[in-house]
């Protein structure tokens, strides 16, 4: 099973590719407020130095926080948007060992339909002015 992994709670975004348990690829990029219009680009090229393409995977383990508001919820729309579209197994992971224990969770057939973010606290929006 080919299994994608996003990171995106920091400026410093992360994109992994595993078979099963096996890492194939990791990278990670200063994506910062760029991580919108980066994040796909980087998804198809790190599918493509392995000779993938998003068709081939199998899974999608994605890190649900706590972090950046902005860049939770782009990592976790884009994870679901693939999930969705592809209609593979999506779950989502926190900690040190969040890799690991999401791509177990996949391998047991697990899947969340929706992942859904945990900021770590309630997002801070700023109110419209009417």
């Amino acid at each position: 099973m080919i299994i994608l992994t996003l990171r995106t709670d920091k400026p410093e975004a992360e994109i992994g590719l595993f078979d099963k348990h096996q890492e194939l690829a990791y990278i990670n990029w200063e994506a910062h407020r760029e991580l919108s219009s980066t994040i796909h680009l980087k998804i198809r090229e790190t599918l493509q130095a392995h000779g993938l393409t998003v068709e081939k995977l199998g899974g999608i383990v994605a890190f649900k926080g706590p972090g950046s508001f902005t860049g939770l919820r782009i990592g976790l729309s884009v994870a679901n948007a693939l999930s969705y579209s592809l209609t593979i197994p999506i779950v989502s992971s926190s900690g040190e060992d969040w890799i690991k224990t999401g791509i177990e969770r996949l391998l047991k057939r697990e899947d969340e339909k929706i992942a859904l973010p945990d900021y770590g606290r309630e997002p801070h929006i700023t109110k419209q002015i009417h």
